[in-house]
């Protein structure tokens, strides 16, 4: 049986949550609330290429969320939707070969987990409102906020990160 834990794999996983920490600490004021300027995102299709991005995401995003204002639920349920969508970008990566369709699917996962689960912690979790005059409305309006702002990191600045990884494990290959 093939080692798992190699230390290539166990470098690239520290890299990895590195990033995801130090870029998010570098947009700390703009990282948390309801418009989030989180370029970390663009991270999340790594798991289409290593697996061990999937518990790098995970353990970068709980660092990162210590400096939440919605410290505990973040941390946690923060956390495990971020765990939730690059296990789910990973699983796409082993379906999907066609470069195009794996960065369109892997992409899905981070952008609709995140539009939909983050809002039930701020809203629900929380209670803040945003200013809106009923639970449901923030509900949408944060759902809308991510789903924008999520769209822009993962498939925006992802884009150029995807295919730039997929030209250089495909030359790595050959």
């Amino acid at each position: 049986m093939k080692n798992v834990f190699t230390t290539k794999r166990l470098c690239r996983a520290g890299v990895i949550a590195a990033l995801y920490v130090g870029i998010t600490y570098a947009f700390m004021p703009f990282a948390f609330g309801p418009f989030q300027i989180r370029p970390a995102e663009a991270l999340c299709l790594l798991p289409l290429f290593f697996p061990e991005a999937v518990p790098a995401l995970y353990i970068g995003c709980m660092l990162s969320n210590l400096a939440s204002p919605f410290l505990v639920y973040d941390v946690f349920i923060g956390s495990l939707t971020t765990l939730l969508a690059a296990l789910g970008s990973y699983t796409v990566g082993t379906f999907f070969k066609k470069p195009l369709f794996r960065f369109l699917a892997g992409g899905i996962f981070p952008v609709l987990l995140n539009a939909f689960l983050i809002p039930l912690i701020i809203v629900f979790l929380c209670g803040d409102l945003g200013g809106q005059p009923s639970a449901s409305t923030a509900y949408w309006v944060y759902f809308g906020s991510f789903l924008l702002t999520e769209t822009v990191w993962v498939y925006g600045l992802g884009a150029p990160l995807f295919f730039t990884m997929h030209r250089l494990t495909k030359v790595k290959s050959q």
